[in-house]
């Protein structure tokens, strides 16, 4: 088998951490109870609507054939930049135009993602100087990982100054500021992961239980960035992260994968790292600090100057290699309002095929059936039902199957840099990432519940088929940052992430938490992750129904689904409306 150094390492990544995030340590919800969320009586209609008859459209089994040929092994796993990708963009573009639907990017249905991988040599070392000139080395991957997104051969630390920095947030929606009067232009800063709500527990303080954006460790790096520092490194501690140090390791370490900016990504960190919460210890130690008391001061109030009094230095090496894929995506113009979007988006891609000797024997192909051929057939039939609209919907609809979720979300994250419809534009959305093959139920979970409006509409429309919504049973991990409609959420959009939930409708919740289990232990991110015998294609097909309701409902109206008082992206979304 002869496959691209970028190809393999595209593969080795993904499997290294869902999504290239840390999600590989999952929480599974304890099953709930029917009486825990009680089912409601559909809304009585004396007549089949408009928006009924459209919705029937959705067949379950075209729907499979779609999955069927996307999840084939002749599509080898969807990786990027393979014959897999050919197949997928060409199957794709050719359901597009056979349902009528015209190109979304001018006159092609194609849009171009340049992409580099990144890989740091691991023949490398954090160096932490004290004060008093002692040094202290801790080794790359045990006990401290680091690379850049820099577009360079070689960068990093040289006797960088440490500075303590708290959480890392700068929110003044929540009156905090961790880098006031704080200089760290050209400095280190070492920071905590997750956000001062986790920490304390305290409902008041920014989200509760529930992690903001300011939590995530993507957040760390770009507010660093923007204050002018050299690098920054997060303290991990297993339980505010959600993850062990075995996935910052495994996931962090190797290639990694970033879109090519026309500037190298200049503007981005020198360093971005990880250390042990043992190896943060004992550089604070060293510094004559006590972690355990800076990091309980750091979760009441913004922190205050404290120089550390030591320094990092952390040589950088890096492998680079250049590669394209392509998002593809079509649009049903409106008829009213085509300047403004309603959007649909899943992620095309898989892990492709996992790299074995040329002539073994068995399954190597990742063929990602659930992940995510299911979310992305169910493009191809939410725009069949539209196109069965006697009319087309007032405002411009778009389908949009992204590239590179497993690498990055970096298929959405080009997206959202370069719009087909401008952001302030594009009213609002839905990501299908994973259909709900386990059954059908009385309830659909929503992820980052409590966010915008759009759950509003999701209640409205779910009455119609006597379903309630369920908040996601692990707010802390974040799961909202982890997925395609994330990019979309820092440019201000509000997009649903919702999911079949976990009340059962013919009673039997706990078959629904063994589906969930064993496709998480079993199937996911793995070879077995294909078409099976005991799928409810019905439960699928009525989540469809539903996410079609949804879009129809705003799409047919001069509604503008804000973010709810206090939520991270509100600020965002007011500014560019307000453009």
């Amino acid at each position: 088998m002869t496959r691209t150094p970028l190809f393999i390492a595209l593969a080795a990544l993904a499997l290294s951490a869902c999504s290239k995030s840390e999600d590989a340590t999952t929480t599974t919800a304890a099953p709930v109870e029917p009486a825990a969320v009680e089912a409601i009586e559909p809304a009585p209609v004396s007549a089949e609507t408009t928006a009924d008859v459209a919705a029937a459209a959705i067949s379950g089994d075209s729907l499979m054939t779609s999955i069927g040929a996307l999840a084939s092994d002749e599509f080898g796993g969807r990786a990027p930049m393979s014959e897999g990708e050919r197949l997928t963009l060409d199957f794709l573009e050719a359901e597009f135009k056979a349902l009528g639907l015209e190109p979304m990017f001018g006159d092609s249905y194609r849009q171009p993602v340049p992409l580099v991988s990144i890989e740091a040599d691991s023949d490398t070392a954090l160096t932490i100087t004290a004060a008093d000139g002692n040094t202290t080395v801790y080794a790359y991957g045990a006990d401290a990982v680091f690379g850049t997104s820099r577009v360079v051969e070689e960068t990093g630390l040289d006797a960088s100054e440490l500075v303590w920095a708290g959480y890392g947030i700068v929110a003044p929606e929540y009156d905090w500021n961790d880098y006031e009067g704080l200089d760290v232009a050209g400095k280190t800063v070492v920071v905590l992961v997750n956000d001062p709500g986790y920490a304390t527990g305290n409902p008041d303080l920014f989200n509760g239980n529930k992690m903001t954006y300011y939590g995530r460790w993507t957040y760390k790096y770009e507010e660093a960035a923007r204050q002018g520092a050299a690098g920054a490194i997060i303290v991990h501690q297993t339980e505010p992260a959600s993850y062990g140090w075995n996935v910052v390791e495994g996931s962090w370490t190797g290639p990694q994968f970033h879109l090519a900016s026309a500037d190298g990504n200049a503007g981005n960190l020198a360093l971005e790292g990880w250390v042990r919460h043992e190896v943060a210890q004992e550089i604070f130690t060293a510094a004559g600090k006590d972690l355990a008391a800076m990091t309980a001061a750091a979760a009441e109030s913004s922190v205050t100057l404290e120089p550390l009094g030591v320094t990092a230095t952390a040589p950088i090496r890096n492998t680079l290699e250049h590669a394209e894929s392509f998002n593809i995506g079509a649009v049903i113009p409106g008829a009213e309002r085509p300047d403004e979007m309603f959007i649909y988006m899943g992620h095309w891609d898989h892990l492709g095929v996992m790299p074995h000797e040329d002539g073994a024997e068995g399954d190597f192909i990742y063929n990602g059936a659930e992940d995510n051929a299911s979310g992305t057939a169910a493009l191809i039939e939410v725009a069949r039902a539209f196109k069965a609209l006697p009319t087309a919907p007032e405002r411009t609809v778009g389908f949009l199957a992204v590239t590179a979720e497993e690498s990055g979300l970096l298929g959405s994250k080009a997206y959202a840099a370069n719009p087909a419809w401008p952001m302030n534009k594009t009213v609002a959305g839905i990501n299908m990432d994973v259909l709900n093959f386990a059954g059908l139920v009385n309830d659909i979970e929503v992820v980052g519940f409590g966010g915008s409006e759009m759950e509003d509409i999701l209640a409205t429309e779910a009455k119609h088929y006597g379903r309630t919504l369920t908040p996601e049973a692990t707010p802390e991990a974040g799961y909202y940052y982890r997925s395609d409609h994330f990019n979309f959420a820092k440019k201000g959009v509000p997009i649903l992430y919702a999911k079949g939930g976990t009340v059962a409708r013919d009673g039997d919740s706990q078959a629904i938490a063994d589906y969930k289990a064993a496709y998480r232990a079993e199937r996911y991110h793995g070879v077995a992750d294909e078409i099976i015998d005991d799928w409810d294609i019905d439960a699928a097909v009525e989540d469809m129904r539903l996410f079609f309701r949804i879009g129809l409902n705003v799409a047919d109206s001069d509604q503008w689904p804000a973010w709810n008082e206090g939520n991270e992206f509100k600020a965002i979304r007011d500014a560019s409306l307000a453009e």
